[in-house]
């Protein structure tokens, strides 16, 4: 078995990601970080405000907000954290982990109403 720093269950859309055979899908590592960053995100409501607000100057605070919780996680290296709204309802988040490298994110107006 192989060995790793973090392993959890694979959520997308809110829900338990099953194999072919019905048991749960693990990620490992980067993958576990991009998830608890996603959720974080998505259960501060700050990508919802985001998305909402038409004014730059809100925008930017709740972009602030936002950096501000990622960077939170003290898994990341601290000031890699970088986000971009391609299209209205849309958010890209990158950072750098202190293990694993780059990590890349996106969340969607979709997702933010799942929970």
């Amino acid at each position: 078995m192989a060995d790793y720093l973090y392993q959890d269950i694979l959520i997308e859309n809110g829900d338990v990601v099953l194999d072919a055979g019905r048991n749960p899908v693990l990620i490992q590592d980067r993958a576990v970080i991009a998830q608890d960053i996603k959720h974080a995100i998505i259960e501060s409501n700050l990508a919802v405000e985001l998305i909402a607000e038409r004014s730059p100057s809100k925008k930017a605070d709740i972009r602030t907000k936002l950096e501000l919780l990622v960077e939170e996680d003290v898994r990341l290296v601290p000031g890699t954290v970088r986000l971009e709204e391609p299209t209205e309802g849309t958010i890209y988040v990158f950072a750098t982990t202190a293990d694993f490298g780059d990590v890349t994110l996106d969340i969607t107006t979709s997702e933010t109403t799942n929970v």
